[in-house]
C-alpha cells in the first residue's frame, strides 16, 4: 500500500512539475542547447537574430568531428515548451561543408518526447553545401511544432532539379549534394502553421522510417521554378559538362534535357517514404515544388489541400482520399493514381501556361473513385488528356513517355470539359463525363456523355 500511495505522490510531483514549471528566459544559442537536453521547463527566448557560427564556430569543427557530433543542436529532453517567437538562427552552410559529416546527417535533431515548439525561424545563408542532410529532423514521439519557418539552401548543383540524377542510381550525370528541409520519423508528431521555402534540391517536408500518426494542417511548401530553355541556354556549368545528358529519356527515346518542360528546382513539397500509418493533410500548399504531395505506398487523408505550380501535383496509392483538393497543370500533371480503392474530390484550376503538359491526370489500379471539377466553374482553355489505364512517365518526369497499365472498376466523374483516353487495359470502368472521349480501346466500360 505505501509503494502504491509512494508512486502516485511520485506521478502528482511529476506532473504538477510539468503543468507549474517556471518560466526560463534565455539570450544565447549556448543556452537554448543545454535546456535542450533538460526536462520539463517553459523556455522563452529572447528575440533575435541568432549566429550559428558564434556558437558552432569553425575553430571548434575538428573536436566536433572527433566526437562525432554532427548535430548542432540536439533535443533530448522531453515535456518542455521552447517559446521561439522571433527567434531567427542563421545558419552558415559553410559549418557544414567543414564538418564533413557523414550522409543524411541531420542539423537540428529533436528525439525527445512530449515538446512543443513555438515560431523558431532557421535561415540557411553562405555558398556550403550539405551531403543529403536536413536541416530539423523530429525522431521524438508525440512532439508538437508551430509556426516553425525554415529557409533552405546549400545543395549542389542547384539549378536543375533532378534532370541529371537525384542521389546514388547508377544512371546519375551529375553527382548530387542534396540538402532538405523537415523530416519526420517519430510518431504522433503534429505540425501547425510550419513553412519551407526551398531554394536547394531536396525536399521541403519528408516523412521516412513508417512513423503513425502524423500530421500536417496549414504547412507551406515552395520551390523555385526554371525552364529548360533557359537551362539549356547555359554555356558553362555542371550541365554544360556533361552536354546535357539526363538520367531519364524524353518522349523521343533520348537522354538529353529537352526545350519546352518547366522544371521546379527542389524536390517535393510533401513527400512521404514507405508505408506510414494514418497520416493527415489539411489546409496545405505547396507551390513550385517538383511534387505537390508525393505520397505513393500509403493510405493517407488529404483536405483542403492546393498546388501551384509543380511539376506533378498529387501522386497517390492504395487507400488514399482526396477531398476538396485543388490544383493546376501548368507545368506537369495534376493527378498520378497508382493504387487500389483511393477516393479522390480535385478541383482543376483554369491556370494556364506555355510549358509543355501531357496529360491532366493518369489512372491505374482497381476499385478508383475520381471526381474532377472545375474551379470556381472556371474551364481550362487547352485541352489535356485523362489518361485511363496509363501509368506516370518514369520517375514522374514530365518530358518522358506514358506506358498503360491495367484499371478495373475505375469510377470517374469528369466535370472539367478535358477529353478522356481509355486504355486497353482498360476494363469495367464507369465512367461519366462532359469532355469528349478521344479514344476507347478497353472492355465492357460504361460511358455517359453529357
Amino acid at each position: 500500500m505505501k509503494t502504491i500511495l509512494r508512486t502516485l505522490l511520485f506521478g502528482v510531483l511529476f506532473l504538477s512539475q510539468i503543468v507549474y514549471a517556471k518560466e526560463i528566459k534565455i539570450n544565447s544559442l549556448k543556452s537554448l542547447a543545454k535546456y535542450a537536453a533538460e526536462s520539463g521547463n517553459q523556455i522563452v527566448m529572447e528575440p533575435g537574430i541568432y549566429r550559428l557560427i558564434d556558437y558552432f564556430n569553425l575553430d571548434s569543427i575538428n573536436a566536433h568531428r572527433i566526437r562525432k557530433e554532427f548535430q548542432y543542436i540536439t533535443f533530448t529532453g522531453s515535456n518542455n515548451t521552447f517559446n521561439l517567437n522571433g527567434v531567427e538562427i542563421e545558419l552558415d552552410t559553410e559549418i557544414r561543408t567543414q564538418l564533413n559529416p557523414p550522409i543524411h546527417s541531420d542539423e537540428f535533431l529533436v528525439t525527445g518526447s512530449n515538446n512543443t515548439f513555438l515560431g523558431l525561424t532557421i535561415r540557411c545563408i553562405g555558398e556550403g553545401t550539405s551531403k543529403g542532410g536536413t536541416v530539423l529532423q523530429v525522431a521524438g514521439e508525440s512532439n508538437i511544432l508551430k509556426q516553425i519557418t525554415l529557409h533552405v539552401a546549400g545543395s549542389y548543383p542547384y539549378g536543375y532539379g533532378d534532370l541529371f540524377g537525384k542521389g546514388k542510381q547508377k544512371e546519375t550525370t551529375v553527382k548530387h549534394r542534396k540538402h532538405s528541409g523537415l523530416l519526420v520519423t517519430g510518431n504522433d508528431t503534429k505540425l501547425y502553421g510550419c513553412k519551407v521555402y526551398n531554394r536547394s534540391f531536396g525536399h521541403c517536408f519528408f516523412i521516412q522510417q513508417h512513423p503513425k500518426n502524423v500530421y500536417f494542417e496549414g504547412c507551406y511548401a515552395e520551390g523555385e521554378v526554371r525552364s529548360t530553355d533557359d537551362i539549356l541556354a547555359e554555356t558553362s556549368g555542371p550541365a554544360y559538362d556533361v552536354e546535357f545528358k539526363t538520367w531519364t529519356q524524353n518522349r523521343d527515346g533520348e537522354y538529353v534535357v529537352t526545350p519546352g518542360y518547366m522544371k521546379s528546382l527542389c524536390e517535393d513539397g510533401f513527400r512521404t517514404y514507405g508505408k506510414c500509418e494514418n497520416i493527415s493533410f489539411k489546409n496545405c500548399t505547396a507551390k513550385n515544388t517538383r511534387g505537390g504531395f508525393e505520397l505513393r505506398f500509403n493510405k493517407a487523408h488529404v483536405e483542403n489541400c492546393t498546388t501551384i505550380g509543380t511539376e506533378r501535383a498529387y501522386w497517390i496509392g492504395d487507400n488514399t482520399k482526396l477531398i476538396n483538393c485543388k490544383g493546376d497543370a501548368n507545368y506537369g500533371p495534376l493527378l498520378f493514381v497508382e493504387g487500389d480503392n483511393t477516393e479522390v474530390e480535385l478541383f482543376v484550376s483554369p491556370d494556364e501556361s506555355d510549358r509543355l503538359v501531357h496529360s491532366l491526370i493518369t489512372v491505374l489500379g482497381k476499385n478508383n473513385t475520381v471526381v474532377l471539377k472545375t474551379e470556381n466553374e472556371k474551364k481550362r482553355t487547352k485541352d489535356l488528356p485523362i489518361l485511363i489505364g496509363y501509368t506516370p512517365p518514369m520517375h514522374g518526369e514530365s518530358m518522358s513517355p506514358y506506358s498503360e497499365a491495367e484499371v478495373v472498376g475505375l469510377h470517374l466523374k469528369n466535370e472539367t470539359g478535358m477529353p478522356i483516353s481509355i486504355g486497353e487495359m482498360a476494363i469495367n470502368c464507369s465512367i461519366e463525363t462532359n469532355g469528349k472521349i478521344l479514344e476507347n480501346k478497353g472492355r465492357n466500360n460504361q460511358i455517359v456523355e453529357k
